[in-house]
């Protein structure tokens, strides 16, 4: 049986803004495994009035849907009531009952009304939005229906939507009782499905007629808990609330952050970033340097952030032996840099050999203590091997792999983004300068290799998945072959420093061929910090060579204009090509007519929410024309995540639906030039919509874990400077 979890955030906005039902994020397939092991994380951006979060465990077929197995719901008030670590423990799976998937709101406008002949009841039912898809095609056919005593009518139906406008009045006559109100999603064969209610007491139709947006709820059950029998989910979610102030309040403290590096003061325990890296835990650390690197990667000024701390951090080890081996902040920022820089990067040169081990499948195994001989007859037509023979041929394997993963990585300096380089060539003087003498000369390669390939090439290699270098995770047996290799590229990355050091001595057949190595990553490393800085100072923000290619691949369009419901095939299908300088594309990869937008004319690439075009994985690309005039182009990808570049003439805001029906999907306004209901975002950083670089949210993560610290900060320096203090209470 094959296992999957889906994670969905199920939110509803304040009253008056338009609601959105998030993406669901989806780990990978765990195959035939009643014990899956996923170990993947996700953040969700959610609205402040979310209510629940659902987790829903089902087994994938190929054919046909997928089975729902269970399901856990935590509603915000549990989650916010956990310890600040958040809920952490083993939950028990439910049942899982279709009239309780309820989701989104509806619009209404009700009047109790006495007349001579008796009360009269008009209910205006206006509109819904984010039902829930009950249909294939990811929509669904709603109407509405009234109960007021014994009387009901119902609406319309509305086909193929999740966001339906009815704007009908329904009238009831001569009776009394509780005004209940349900929505369905209408199915020519078989039941209707139920997408929820709202139900209002007497007391309140005469006292308090109800009019305004209100949540859909399901009908009144307890939730089963099906005591284990369903299986049980481990689950660690932690809510962190932050209210995003306008960009003016977080200038004082970004000029702060940023004179902190341009210009550092001759007693550096009073900057800011020596007060984030006292007061930030082991815990914190890593969100802190994450939130840095953006600030500072949005303002073109990542290198030279991470310069500072770097410089830090080796002014005050005394003993080379232990230089970046702790989680500091400088270290926890330069491994967040890689990753939000070099993802690219990593794909290119580690891809093709992942792909090859995953699809071979070989059995290798060196440790004695877990061959299993019986395993040999996959790998041999004369029965079962000998122990010896099997450890013969998995060094084969291993060394073949390796070879081909050296290969890839020393070959790789020119596909190195600019930035990393210049970055590694600063911590490499940094290094230098502080430990000069002949016994320490492989101390500047262990720094830079010890990021490299212990912090970014070896981890990738354990986890493909969680690098997305594959879609699935491995096997037992794969996941086994892709341990031994990371711990091999380990070794390689520390110049075989610890070889021999450990408990496992039946790695030592390798060693042979990782000594080898060395030579040839040193050399690797003298090439990739040969790099003139100068030429990233002068584009500062640019993160790849202006001639290359960051993404490629088919994808479908077409410019946006108003009137009805845009159907699919209005698409067309081209390959595109974006490059740090023009965004292109043509009918094939080979076609001679291109369409190329030079970057420099692009405003805004943003998601477009999923009921704009009622189908998912939708963007926007506004761009300038020659006359000034905004155009935009929507885009369905067909390949991977967007990837964005950081944009001259960025627009303040956008719309994140389309303009059809004389108004806006997303915030309903009427005027189509009307400012956009939702900041643009400068850049995504992972080539993933759940990470763009947004300075406000960004410094209010800093700004946070300062006044959070700030008790610890006067028990450390006694009072901090009166700048800072002003910033921290603002």
């Amino acid at each position: 049986m094959t296992h999957i979890l889906a994670l969905w955030g199920r939110c509803t906005l304040p009253l008056g803004c338009p609601g959105t039902l998030f993406q669901p994020s989806r780990t990978a397939t765990v195959w035939r495994n009643l014990n899956p092991f996923w170990g993947e994380e996700y953040t969700l951006h959610l609205p402040l009035d979310f209510h629940h979060l659902a987790f829903y465990v089902l087994d994938e077929d190929t054919i046909g849907h997928d089975d729902i197995i269970g399901k856990i719901s935590l509603s915000k008030e549990t989650i916010a009531s956990a310890s600040p670590r958040g809920i952490d423990s083993w939950l028990n799976l439910s049942h899982v009952d279709p009239d309780e998937e309820v989701q989104g709101e509806i619009h209404l406008d009700v009047k109790l009304l006495a007349e001579a002949q008796g009360p009269r009841l008009r209910c205006h039912i206006i509109e819904a939005r984010d039902l829930a898809p009950r249909d294939l095609s990811g929509t669904s056919d709603p109407f509405a229906r009234i109960f007021w005593g014994s009387q009901s009518l119902e609406t319309v139906t509305i086909k193929k939507t999740r966001f339906p406008h009815w704007d009908e009045v329904l009238e009831l006559h001569g009776e009394e009782g509780p005004l209940r109100v349900e929505v369905w999603d209408w199915d020519m064969v078989g039941k209707n499905d139920f997408l929820g209610m709202v139900e209002f007491s007497p007391d309140v139709l005469l006292q308090c007629p109800p009019s305004g947006w209100f949540r859909l709820l399901p009908f009144a059950s307890a939730e089963e808990d099906a005591g284990g029998k369903l299986g049980a989910l481990r689950l660690k979610v932690r809510l962190a609330e932050e209210r995003i102030l306008p960009s003016v309040y977080y200038q004082p403290l970004i000029e702060l952050l940023v004179e902190s590096v341009l210009s550092p003061a001759q007693d550096d325990t009073v900057t800011p970033l020596a007060m984030l890296d006292e007061v930030s835990s082991g815990e914190s650390r890593q969100d802190i340097a994450t939130q840095l690197v953006k600030i500072f990667l949005g303002r073109g000024l990542a290198v030279p952030l991470l310069d500072y701390l770097n410089l830090q951090e080796v002014s005050r080890t005394t003993d080379p032996n232990t230089l970046f081996r702790s989680n500091s902040l400088a270290s926890k920022s330069m491994e967040q840099f890689m990753k939000l820089v070099g993802t690219p990067y990593l794909h290119e040169v580690l891809k093709p050999c992942v792909n090859r081990i995953f699809e071979e499948k070989k059995y290798i195994e060196l440790d004695p203590c877990k061959i299993e001989l019986t395993r040999t007859r996959r790998i041999s037509f004369k029965g079962t091997l000998s122990e010896e023979h099997v450890r013969e041929n998995s060094l084969g394997l291993l060394t073949g792999y390796l070879g081909e993963i050296l290969e890839a990585i020393t070959a790789s300096v020119d596909k190195c983004p600019p930035a990393m380089r210049v970055a590694f060539r600063q911590l490499h003087q940094r290094v230098e300068e502080r430990f000069p003498e002949t016994e320490h000369e492989d101390v500047k390669y262990v720094a830079i290799s010890g990021f490299l390939f212990l912090r970014f090439f070896a981890p990738a290699i354990l986890t493909p998945k969680l690098f997305d270098l594959r879609d699935h995770h491995a096997d037992p047996q794969t996941s086994r072959s892709l341990l031994l290799l990371a711990k091999a590229v380990q070794s390689i990355g520390n110049l075989g420093q610890q070889l021999g050091r450990g408990k496992e001595q039946w790695m030592v057949p390798l060693h042979p061929f990782l000594l080898q190595s060395i030579a040839r990553v040193k050399e690797f490393l003298d090439k990739l910090v040969d790099i003139d800085a100068e030429a990233l100072e002068a584009q500062p923000r640019l993160l790849f060579p202006p001639s290359a290619v960051i993404k490629e691949g088919y994808l479908h369009l077409r410019k946006a204009e108003t009137g009805a419901l845009v159907p699919r095939f209005a698409f067309k299908k081209r390959y595109f090509c974006l490059s740090s300088e023009t965004f292109s594309y043509s009918k094939a990869p080979e076609w001679q007519v291109r369409t190329s937008i030079p970057v420099c004319r692009i405003c805004a690439v943003e998601r477009v929410d999923e009921n704009a075009f009622q189908q998912p994985h939708m963007m926007q690309v506004i761009t300038k024309n020659r006359d000034g005039q905004l155009d935009t182009l929507y885009i369905h990808l067909v390949v991977g995540h967007p990837q964005k570049t950081v944009f001259p003439g960025m627009l303040p805001s956008c719309h994140p639906g389309t303009f059809r029906g004389n108004r806006w999907t997303c915030c309903l306004q009427q005027d189509r030039t009307v400012q956009g209901c939702s900041r643009t975002h400068s850049a995504v950083t992972l080539g993933d919509w759940s990470d763009p670089l947004d300075p406000d949210a960004e410094a209010q993560m800093v700004y946070r874990q300062l006044l959070l610290g700030r008790d610890k900060l006067r028990w450390v320096w006694g009072n901090v400077t009166s700048h800072m203090y002003h910033i921290l209470y603002m």
